[in-house]
This record gives structure tokens, sequence and C-alpha cells, in this order.
């Protein structure tokens, strides 16, 4: 059994490879939002935030494979009792997350078979992208080897100093919010983690770690509904999106 610090590959088969595998990180224990149920298990439209999540995978035509990382203790049970009816029928694994995203990333990097030549990361709180959106970013990373989605920055953006005085404006013009899913040719996401491991360091996206091994990362539209449930507020915007999207939203 391989572990963290272990990550390896057998690149004498990358050219065999055509599968794409999701992976959909769920390992965090969600302490900014309040009540004791991680945020991935909060209750969205009557559905679990992650079985949300799972299911647009699932409905992708573009992934083969799902690889599904959370909390050790949920391991086992995840799709027990009533979220057995969203367990996905292709084929793919749980795995207990780590520490750190990266560590959570890296259990569903060892997860992968033979046959996986791409590597779609997303965020199990994210359970709003689209089907079009993980097809679109899956296109793209094996048109260019490595593509995120995200949105253009439209806030004003400042900088401060120590004693939040103001120091400076940002020009926005080439910034984006990046979002998942972020998809990579196996050979270079795999790469781009043995280097993490190896110098100890963490990156906020895949993106981070995939970009200190120099390889260029296309950036494809993605959608400010594809928030990510951070806050319990997050909740509320969300409901209300899906009520959107439903044809069901209030009129004031």
């Amino acid at each position: 059994m391989k572990t963290v610090g272990q990550l390896t590959m057998n690149r004498s088969v990358i050219g065999d490879r055509d599968k794409t595998a999701a992976i959909i990180v769920a390992g965090g224990a969600g302490t900014r939002m309040e009540g004791a149920t991680p945020k991935q298990f909060r209750i969205l439209g009557g559905v679990p935030v992650l079985m949300r999540t799972i299911a647009l995978f699932e409905e992708s035509s573009s992934i083969d494979r799902i690889i599904i990382v959370v909390p050790e203790a949920e391991r086992n049970g995840l799709f027990r009792g009533d979220r057995a009816r969203f367990r996905p029928t292709k084929p793919g694994d749980v795995r207990a997350g780590g520490a750190t995203r990266r560590d959570s990333v890296a259990a569903g990097l060892e997860a992968l078979d033979d046959s996986i030549g791409i590597v779609a990361v997303h965020d199990g709180a994210r359970p709003l992208v689209t089907v079009d959106m993980i097809d679109r970013c899956v296109e793209e990373a094996r048109r260019c080897g490595a593509a995120v989605v995200g949105v253009p920055v439209t806030d004003t953006l400042k900088v401060i100093d120590a004693n939040r005085k103001i120091t400076g404006t940002v020009d926005r013009e080439s910034l984006w919010h990046v979002q998942t899913p972020q998809v990579f040719r196996r050979d270079i996401i795999m790469k781009a983690y043995e280097r993490a491991m190896r110098d100890g360091r963490y990156g906020t996206d895949d993106a981070t770690l995939v970009e200190r091994i120099g390889v260029p990362v296309t950036m494809v539209d993605g959608s400010r509904d594809n928030i990510k449930i951070t806050f319990e507020e997050d909740l509320l915007t969300a409901e209300a999106i899906l009520a959107a999207r439903s044809g069901t939203a209030k009129e004031d």
C-alpha cells in the first residue's frame, strides 16, 4: 500500500490511458459553519451537499471513474441508510482524507488505476457546478494538459498594510476567481504532487502545485453560481440558485 509520501506512477503506460477520473474532495470538517454537521453533509434542497455534487459527476459523460475522499469516520458508512440511493453506478472508490487538502487529494490519486489518463479534482462542497462546465474543462485539459474553471474578478481590490491602511489598488483586468473542477493530465498532476510532497509544500488549489512545476494552466469559463459552501449564508444563496434553476423562485 502506498503512503501519501510515496506517490508513484508507471510512466510507461501514459500513452495507453484514455479514461477520466473525478476526485471529489470532501475530507474537511467544515469548521467555519455553525453546528456539528460538516458542510459537505448539510442538506441543500432536501439532499446532502456532497450527494448533489457526486450526482453531477455521475451524469457527466466525460467522467469514467469517481473517487470520493471523506473523513475517516465517514469512509465505510458514506452510502449507508438514506444515502444508499446516491451511490454512483460508475466504478470508483471511497478513500479517507488527510490532515490537509493536499493530503486528501493525494489519497484520491493513490486510488487511480492504470486506465486513467485525465484527472478532475473537485470540491465536494461545490454542488452547483454544471455538467456542461465539467465537460468543457475536461475537454480543454485533454487539449492542453491543464485547465481550471473560474470567473473574472469584478470587485475593486485593495492592498493594505499591517494597520489596514490602503497602500494601493490592484489592476483587476487580468484577475480571476478560480473554482473547481480543476483538470489535468495524469502525468502532470502526479508530478506536481510528488514535488509538493517531497518539498513539504502546500497550495490552496491544485493549479498552484502544477504552476510550481512550470506547467501552464488554461482558464475555462465557470459560473458565479458555482459557489463553494463555506459559511452558513452560502446555503441560503445555494437554495436561491436551486430555486431559480427549477423555476420555483419566489417573486418580491
